[in-house]
């Protein structure tokens, strides 16, 4: 797909999605390309809005627009939202995702488990028959031999820390289940996350295909 053609499906979505937030909502903002075209829009609408950022880039961004972001840290934060917005890198038919070429996956779990109600935002392009990797890793500096001799298939990847200071990899084995495949990731010592959203998480997706938009409900 030409950039063009991406960003205009990008956009589409990102604006759908803004359509769902009312005044007085909290808001969980995701990270990435298609969530800063959900930004713009969301900003354009003018609501009262409490808004939780899953990343730096998009904590600045959200700010430069005029919405209001606050800390989700600390025992004294908000301790639910009412929906939040991300893109996702792979979403299969069933609803399950891969997300983290942005290194927030983490966050991004975080903000997706904590809202009532939870909507991914995609191009075409990323709507795949089944979830293949790399999947996103987030792990622990102690003990990171010994946990990437664990994993085995694991790739370390040549970017910036977590925005929690974990050091990112990539899982690059080969996989049929997704919901197998959490389990044993989740088991294992020294991963911190990964990129793996299973369907329970995702409400809807919103996926843009040239000039139309559909919604698809998904648990």
């Amino acid at each position: 797909m030409d950039g063009a053609r991406n960003d205009a499906e990008r956009r589409l979505a990102g604006i759908q999605a803004a359509e769902y937030v009312e005044n007085g909502m909290s808001v969980g903002l995701g990270t990435g390309s298609t969530v800063a075209f959900f930004l713009e829009a969301l900003a354009g609408r003018h609501l009262d809005v409490r808004c939780v950022a899953t990343s730096p880039a998009t904590e600045r961004r959200a700010l430069e627009l005029g919405l209001s972001v606050e800390p989700f840290a600390g025992s004294d934060s908000l301790s639910r939202l009412d929906i939040a917005v991300d893109g996702a890198d792979q979403v299969s038919p069933d609803g399950w995702l891969v997300k983290g070429g942005g290194t927030a996956h983490t966050r991004e779990k975080a903000v997706a488990a904590a809202s009532d109600r939870f909507i991914v935002i995609v191009s075409s392009d990323k709507l795949v028959d089944r979830l293949v990797p790399p999947v996103p890793l987030e792990l622990l500096e102690y003990g990171l031999a010994a946990t990437l001799r664990r994993l085995e298939a694991v790739a370390l990847r040549d970017v910036p820390r977590s925005p929690d200071g974990g050091v990112i990899a990539d899982y690059t084995g080969e996989f049929e289940d997704p919901e197998e495949l959490a389990a044993r990731l989740d088991g294992t010592v020294g991963v911190v996350e990964h990129g793996l959203f299973p369907r329970w998480l995702v409400s809807e997706v919103i996926a843009a295909n040239g000039g139309t938009v559909q919604t698809r409900a998904i648990s």
